[in-house]
């Protein structure tokens, strides 16, 4: 899914996290768990949650604000910003791309929300991609992030302990005019037979929401962590696999995966023979925040210096629908 027309690269990237810390030994005066029972089986240590009194949106906008500083770019400046959430302030009426656009006096730019779960930044890259490549926009703004604390259940063991917020933003302009990475190649696909395994059941306009349905906390977040793994761990893989093909491993600077899990990760870049020194893992500090993910891990990659100019940088993404996303960059 190359795109085709201009080039498109990386102007500038940006993330934010939450300042409010929540350790493993929190969630124990709610359900039966322990920090040894959450490492081993997740690999997450703590996790960065929205304070209360902020919204989503500021998250968002923050991490979308240091993009734009990062490429040397004003607000009005941007011709779109692509929203790439399923915990915005409002459950999409109105989407949290206007509100970012507010946000940031991007007055001139057309905003829009894509709801992919934890694949959302990937399929986010690819459509703003297509606008550069197009020429239909010099500047688009493609955010990911999630307040996930907002729609977990506290008392669902399954799902609660997994999941972190966050935001991370790229700017994306026509690679001649910009610092960083070519985009190369990208793939998304989706298995709707498998939408049962992470979702929210009840509550939306398929089964409105009742007393019943609050009491029983069925309008939030559920998973199946056995399908969610076993699909993970194949799509992970493939997803490597692809972005790998007729590339030289020694070319290759970093995966930045998903953070899911950390036992997920380590699996499918060792049946891959990828060294794990290449592979950018955060899942520790952050858990796993869905589509801020990915973005949140290249910013800290590039900060860190892990990223030489000229290698290569896979990408790759899964989660809800369900669906999938892998990105080839050229850094």
């Amino acid at each position: 899914m190359r795109p085709a027309g201009r080039a498109v690269g990386v102007g500038g990237l940006g993330y934010e996290v939450p300042e409010r810390v929540v350790d493993n030994e929190w969630f124990t005066r709610y359900v039966d768990t322990s920090d040894e029972w959450i490492r081993q089986r997740t690999g997450i240590a703590e996790r960065r949650w929205l304070e209360y009194g902020r919204a989503p949106s500021d998250l968002f906008a923050g991490a979308a604000g240091k993009a734009l500083a990062d490429a040397g770019v004003a607000p009005e400046e941007v011709d779109l910003i692509v929203m790439c959430t399923v915990s915005g302030d409002y459950q999409g009426i109105p989407q949290a791309a206007c509100l970012v656009q507010e946000a940031l006096g991007c007055r001139n730019a057309a905003a829009f929300d894509l709801a992919a779960g934890c694949a959302g930044f990937v399929y986010g890259l690819t459509t703003g991609a297509q606008f550069v490549a197009s020429g239909a926009a010099d500047n688009v703004l493609v955010i990911g992030g999630e307040a996930l604390s907002r729609i977990c259940d506290v008392y669902d063991r399954n799902s609660v302990i997994l999941f972190g917020d966050g935001a991370g933003a790229v700017l994306l302009q026509p690679h001649d005019r910009c610092r960083r990475g070519l985009i190369e190649d990208l793939t998304l696909g989706a298995d709707g037979g498998g939408g049962e395994f992470i979702i929210r059941p009840r509550g939306g306009p398929a089964e409105p929401i009742t007393p019943e349905i609050l009491s029983e906390g069925t309008h939030l977040v559920r998973l199946k962590g056995r399908e969610v793994y076993r699909f993970a761990v194949d799509r992970m893989t493939n997803l490597i696999a692809w972005a790998m093909e007729g590339q030289e491993l020694d070319d290759l600077a970093a995966v930045v995966p998903h953070q899911v899990n950390a036992r997920i990760l380590e699996t499918a870049t060792a049946k891959l023979g990828i060294p794990q020194e290449k592979v950018i893992i955060n899942i520790d500090r952050y858990g796993n925040t869905s589509s801020a993910s990915v973005p949140i891990a290249l910013g800290e990659a590039v900060e860190r210096g892990v990223i030489e100019r000229g290698k290569l940088v896979v990408v790759a993404a899964f989660g809800a629908g369900l669906s999938w996303g892998g990105a080839r960059l050229r850094w």
